[in-house]
């Protein structure tokens, strides 16, 4: 089998052939100063690297070093960077750390110990690179941008891979934020369109008197500063899908003509005179109730009715059992990977501050939250302070003795579940339960 590759950082020649003996089991790429060790990180790109600190042209100082260090976490982040130092460079080896080195090990060095050390970093490091090849196979995905434990957003899943290959038009209802975007193109992905375009449109962001033109497009000299004819975002989508985010702020007079087109599936461009037919399968969002506003008469009734053939109800986060850690460690990891930091903790204090949160703006809001966490964390841990939420009381429940006890059994094992990130071994610890019992409960609630 093919040896790891372990990039040792070692001006003293005898140290050197140490290393190289007691690393036998690991290919040894060996660099005596900064210029060198670059080159080697370059062209070797091991998973692991040992460093002193001392190293020419100041092999007494610790600048050098600490200066390689910087470089090296530059150019490749996910490197486990092991400092090897004296009694005397422990504030230097600490600094080092606290630059993002993975762990400094004390001279006169230990082979034994300082294996385990450094055996531990590259299963880390693998540990690491499995969980981004999940995310992008996750990415990759139709539904793959969806995290969740939940059960009804689970079964909003399930809804969405039985409609998706049907032609009717879909509505999705939701709070800001709660992902219906996501939904529109994840219908869009498992449908028989998926080889054409998917074109979304915000009616809340556009102004009212652009917004016609937007969709149904203008000829040229239709209107002052018409110098050319402009297809519109319907027919820029024919044979995909058109995604209405906001349709309940549409004013009455374009209802009219969308609620047309629905019918004829036909448009007339502005200024134009012919009707050109569209193919598009329609899909539209709202956090507004369109029902109550086609009662009160500010929403055509008809329309209603012909966009909501299938309606999908999107949770809000704060409904959905131990969501918020789980998509928390979730964007963690991507802004870990996007941000260049090492791999980040959550403190204790501050997975209960994830949990405690109402998240009023939901996985968009928590998203934004965690990339402010990672970008300002120092060190290792992600604080309650990084994440700058306020604790929420939790609201009181009215069930009977049975109810109260399988819900908050429930509630428990997934929250701890999504604390230790799925880790079934480390979920059982946090409980306090064995790992079979575990996976009982699991089994005796649905959960998988």
């Amino acid at each position: 089998m093919t040896k790891k590759k372990l990039l040792v950082v070692e001006d003293d020649l005898g140290l050197q052939t140490q290393l190289r003996w007691s690393f036998d089991a690991y290919e040894v790429v060996l660099a005596d100063r900064r210029e060198t060790a670059l080159a080697q990180l370059r062209r070797h790109q091991p998973a692991v690297v040992t460093m002193d600190l001392g190293l020419p042209p100041e092999p007494d100082g610790a600048g050098e070093g600490l200066a390689l260090l910087q470089q090296m976490l530059a150019a490749a982040p996910d490197t486990k960077v092991i400092i090897l130092s004296g009694n005397q460079e422990r504030a230097n080896a600490l600094k080092a750390v606290a630059m993002g080195a993975y762990d400094f090990h004390q001279k006169p060095v230990d082979a034994d110990l300082l294996g385990l050390v450094v055996e531990r970093a590259f299963f880390l490091h693998a540990m690491q690179q499995e969980n981004r090849r999940m995310l992008q196979i996750e990415a990759d995905s139709p539904l793959g941008g969806i995290v969740s434990r939940d059960p009804a957003m689970l079964k909003l899943c399930r809804s969405v891979e039985k409609v998706a290959p049907s032609s009717a038009s879909v509505m999705l209802l939701g709070d800001s934020g709660s992902g219906k975007e996501l939904i529109a193109r994840g219908l869009h992905k498992l449908s028989n369109r998926h080889d054409k375009r998917f074109v979304a449109i915000n009616c809340a962001a556009i102004p009212e008197q652009l917004l016609e033109s937007e969709l149904f497009g203008y000829e040229k000299g239709a209107f002052t500063g018409a110098a050319r004819q402009t297809l519109g975002k319907i027919e820029l989508a024919h044979g995909g899908t058109f995604f209405l985010d906001e349709v309940g702020d549409m004013a009455p007079g374009l209802q009219a003509k969308l609620l047309r087109f629905l019918q004829e599936r036909v448009i007339e461009r502005v200024g134009g005179r012919s009707e050109i037919g569209v193919d598009v399968r329609i899909v539209c969002a709202t956090h507004q109730n369109l029902k109550a506003l086609a009662e009160a008469g500010r929403f055509r009734e008809d329309l209603f009715y012909r966009l909501s053939e299938i309606v999908l109800n999107i949770p809000p986060l704060r409904q959905r059992v131990g969501d918020a850690a789980l998509l928390a460690h979730h964007f963690r990891n991507k802004f870990c990977a996007s941000e260049a930091r090492g791999h980040l903790h959550f403190s204790p204090d501050a997975l209960a501050a994830v949990e405690a949160h109402h998240w009023p703006g939901n996985v968009r809001e928590m998203e934004n939250c965690i990339k402010r966490a990672v970008i300002m964390a120092d060190g290792p841990l992600i604080g309650v302070d990084d994440l700058g939420l306020p604790d929420l009381p939790a609201g009181e429940e009215s069930v009977n003795l049975r109810q109260a006890r399988d819900a908050a059994e429930y509630r428990v094992m997934v929250r701890a579940l999504a604390r230790a990130d799925g880790n079934i071994v480390k979920a059982a610890e946090l409980l306090g339960v064995s790992r079979p019992t575990l996976y009982d409960l699991m089994g005796h609630h649905g959960l998988k």
